[in-house]
């Protein structure tokens, strides 16, 4: 399937992340400097998309989705991906709270 939305995600004045979504790579152009283009992602329908200046990507995000991040997302959503998580913990009931099966008719 062809990625035909292009994600700006930012981080906006109170801290909250920004996304905005484009229907192509030209109205990026008009808010963001083209640099080059991607030709080393391993997604192959990442290939040849625009990289722009002060931008982290393309990156997918999902089947039909290129993403761009500004460095600052980037690099806290990073740190957020790579801590461990706690593991969860199991709760034994105590052994006198298990529920009987009451007794067969005969």
């Amino acid at each position: 399937m062809a990625k035909n939305t292009w994600r700006i995600v930012t981080r906006g004045t109170d801290g909250e992340l920004v996304i905005r979504d484009f229907d192509s790579p030209e109205a990026l152009l008009k808010s963001h400097t083209q640099v080059g283009i991607d030709d080393c992602s391993t997604d192959l329908e990442l290939r040849g998309a625009p990289v722009f200046r002060s931008l982290i990507g393309p990156m997918p995000e999902g089947s039909d989705v290129i993403r761009y991040e500004t460095p600052d997302v980037f690099e806290s959503l990073t740190k957020e991906w790579a801590m461990p998580r706690a593991p969860r913990r199991r709760v034994r009931k105590p052994a006198g709270s298990a529920v009987q099966a009451p007794p067969a008719a005969e």
